[in-house]
């Protein structure tokens, strides 16, 4: 027989900690996994329109548990968007809660202007709400979010969303665009005062990396005041804007932290619910957000859930 081994006390207990450390680290990592791998069914690819002769798309993501209300979802950055890119894991808190989440793709910039994307993400809502039972949600609550120009749009749909064509041929443009709640990261807000950001020229004229973006016209400066104010939320805020969370960091460059604290205040004037989160340190993204989003799934059921009183 071996003879058993005589370890050193302190050696002892320390093995006895790594252990310890081991365990609960692979207990937390395994948790954090399959908190972001919630159970759902995906439906790739819905048409809800069509724009310079390419399909506008749609993804709807289901959870197991649907709690019959649905979040549509801004798939854009930098005003472009790619079908079939969103992660459902990306989504979780929203999904684990129950929510459906409706992933509505556009043609992106500079293809199509940005009010021709506003115009097509307008549809995709539409889309959703006409075909809401289809999918078990209500089709008169839906939440919006998205981040940076996902957050724009989701702006340009709370401000300016609304009723749909009256005697529309299409049944789909007959529908409201409106929608119910908002919860977003670091949107633009006011592109005629851009600020400190790098983006800013200082001519007055659009973001240096966008200047093709809207249109043919944007370069023309007298055009792009009206092209400016018709595409900046914060001009467009009126007694009707549902309630809306921001989450900002106030290291942002891109998009500074001015753009959401002045909407908020527009909100304010207007008697508004806009609540600002602001990240400390936040630059144009950070690590914790998909943890952020947790709090994005309260805003929905505090909002979007909550019998109307």
């Amino acid at each position: 027989m071996m003879p058993a081994m005589n370890l050193p006390r302190p050696l002892k207990i320390f093995l006895k900690i790594v252990v310890v450390i081991l365990v609960v680290t692979l207990v937390t990592a395994g948790s954090i996994w399959l908190y972001f791998h919630p159970s759902y069914e995906r439906i790739n690819g819905l048409v809800y329109g069509k724009r310079h002769g390419q399909d506008l798309t749609i993804d709807v993501v289901r959870p197991s548990n649907p709690n019959g209300f649905g979040v549509v979802l801004m798939v854009s950055g930098g005003w472009k968007s790619g079908a079939g890119s969103i992660r459902p894991w990306m989504m979780a808190p929203l999904l684990r809660r129950g929510y459906t989440v409706f992933g509505v793709y556009h043609i992106s910039q500079p293809r199509a202007s940005v009010m021709e994307i506003t115009e097509d993400v307008n549809r995709g809502v539409r889309y959703v709400r006409h075909h809401a039972s289809e999918y078990q949600v209500d089709p008169k609550r839906l939440g919006v979010t998205g981040g940076s120009s996902g957050g724009h749009l989701s702006l340009m749909l709370a401000t300016l969303g609304g009723p749909g064509v009256g005697g529309a041929s299409d049944p789909i443009e007959a529908e409201s665009s409106a929608v119910q709640a908002v919860a977003i990261f670091y949107p633009v807000t006011d592109l005629l005062n851009l600020g400190k950001s790098t983006e800013n020229l200082g001519d007055g004229g659009p973001p240096k990396s966008f200047v093709k973006s809207f249109g043919p016209d944007g370069t023309n400066l007298t055009v792009w005041k009206v092209i400016g104010r018709e595409m900046s939320p914060i001009f467009h805020v009126t007694s009707n804007l549902p309630p809306t969370l921001i989450y900002h960091g106030d290291a942002d460059t891109l998009v500074p932290l001015d753009q959401s604290e002045r909407f908020q205040a527009e909100a304010r004037k207007a008697g508004r619910t806009v609540e600002l989160v602001v990240h400390p340190g936040g630059k144009h993204g950070w690590l914790s957000m998909l943890w952020d989003i947790r709090k994005f799934a309260d805003w929905f059921d505090k909002y979007l859930r909550a019998e109307p009183g």
